[in-house]
């Protein structure tokens, strides 16, 4: 899969999935959850503890697999090797860019200034994860789409059932969430997380 075709599939998805399991397989429950609800695209954190073993159970899945809270550039490249299609930082690093360009993977860094922005969009950063986007009105993509128009912007953080429309609208290209879903889980279980995922899916095609 080419880097222009993982970005059409997160465009197209609108939603990713930021899997953040207490242990391998609460993860595995939470992405297989996600996705019979219709998210199509999972990120993986490296904060689950033997996130390899969620790789291996995923990557026959009809999914899109990234990886998530990736520090630096050796944790990119087993994230690569395990089948990621995508890697996602909550900050910017130079060498994680790096590596995924060698390896033709799109890299979603986090970024809160214009300063981060541009120096991400130098190193070949096509979406930038603006973390964390509760400190942030949706407005905020506008502002800097005017000096930066060719900013791409997926806002991961405090979006919620409330609100993500709200940043869509506002040029979003996809938005990331994540604390929604785990306390479906902790609350309802399995179930609890196909519902709410469904609910995501059916509020973005209102």
């Amino acid at each position: 899969m080419s880097k222009f075709e993982t970005h059409a599939q997160i465009a197209a998805s609108k939603v990713v999935a930021v899997i953040r399991g207490s242990d391998a397989e609460e993860a595995i429950q939470l992405s297989k959850a996600a996705a019979e609800g219709g998210i199509r695209a999972i990120e993986l954190t490296y904060t689950t503890p033997n996130v390899q073993k969620v790789f291996e159970e995923l990557q026959y899945e009809d999914i899109l697999l990234g990886a998530g809270t990736v520090l630096d550039p050796e944790t990119a490249r087993h994230a690569i090797l395990a089948g990621a299609k995508f890697v996602v930082s909550p900050h910017f690093n130079k060498d994680v860019a790096r590596i995924c360009n060698r390896y033709g993977i799109p890299y979603f860094p986090g970024c809160m200034t214009i300063r981060e922005m541009v120096e991400a969009l130098e190193s070949g950063c096509d979406v930038l994860k603006l973390f964390p986007a509760n400190d942030f009105k949706p407005s905020f993509i506008k502002s800097v789409n005017g000096p930066l128009p060719q900013v791409k912007i997926m806002p991961t953080g405090g979006i919620n059932l409330d609100n993500i429309n709200e940043w869509l609208a506002a040029g979003a290209v996809a938005v990331g969430i994540g604390s929604d879903l785990n306390k479906a889980y902790k609350t309802g279980g399995y179930e609890a997380v196909v519902e709410l995922s469904k609910q995501y899916i059916n509020k973005i095609s209102q």
